[in-house]
């Protein structure tokens, strides 16, 4: 490990620590993962994962969580969201996370009365400060404690760490909600989510691992690496029946883009 990353860590563990006991927003992603691992690390039964649950969570990144977090050897609660029962998270405005962290937030505060715990931890990471992420205000107007952020980590810090640390997920591809396929302004609703994770699931199943499929209506927005366009081309047909008993009449293939949708906020 080179002298910068391990004195990140180091930091990363003196912040943990000072925390005494804390519950985590569980995603499964890589951060949230890091997070978990370094914390179960010192803390062990001072920590809890707490995993949201709502439609808006393709149940495969649900499972994962459960797996990730018993590999761990943390404890793990899942809990309800109700974002999707909001009027303003539906209405798929440009601050649309907003809606749904102030929602996980409150929900979080809940669990940790519970269970007499002072401290709620994310994984948001110094990168994430430089892209568009409303979501970052829900955090702050709830005291929300950020470590990965606090401790100077990047992206490549927390892939780099979490490999060191022998984490399976340390290349895992970002996974946000299925809302984020919609575009903004266009109404979110369960029917495009369970569509959207349909399709998804259906292209995984090819072996694809980074993707997304973004719902324009009728047409569904197929975005894949380079290196897995073939795939895709190689098995057009029978995406293309998968996806029209799905309930999309169109496909268009496109060029992976994390965060895609964020461009045509200010377009």
């Amino acid at each position: 490990m080179e002298q910068e990353l391990m004195q990140k860590y180091e930091d990363l563990k003196r912040i943990i620590n000072k925390l005494g006991n804390i519950i985590i927003a569980f995603s499964g992603g890589v951060d949230s993962a890091l997070i978990l691992k370094v914390a179960y690390d010192i803390l062990e039964g001072n920590v809890v994962a707490v995993t949201a649950d709502s439609p808006s969570l393709p149940r495969r990144e649900l499972e994962e969580t459960k797996r990730i977090a018993k590999e761990i050897g943390a404890k793990h609660i899942i809990i309800s969201t109700e974002e999707t029962n909001n009027e303003d998270y539906l209405k798929n405005p440009g601050n649309r996370c907003y809606y749904c962290k102030s929602e996980l937030y409150s929900k979080l505060k809940v669990v940790a009365d519970e269970l007499g715990i002072k401290h709620i931890v994310n994984g948001t990471n110094h990168d994430d400060l430089g892209d568009y992420r409303p979501g970052l205000k829900a955090a702050d107007e709830n005291n929300i404690v950020s470590p990965l952020r606090d401790a100077k980590f990047t992206k490549e810090d927390v892939r780099m760490l979490a490999q060191d640390l022998g984490l399976e997920v340390w290349e895992k591809p970002s996974s946000p909600c299925l809302s984020s396929r919609v575009p903004y302004l266009q109404q979110i609703t369960l029917k495009k989510l369970g569509m959207i994770e349909d399709a998804e699931n259906f292209l995984k199943d090819f072996g694809i691992k980074e993707l997304r499929v973004r719902h324009f209506g009728n047409l569904a927005r197929i975005e894949v690496n380079k290196a897995d366009k073939q795939i895709v081309e190689n098995k057009i047909n029978d995406i293309e029946k998968r996806f029209n008993e799905i309930g999309f009449q169109k496909i268009e293939l496109s060029n992976f883009k994390s965060g895609s949708l964020n461009l045509m906020i200010n377009a």
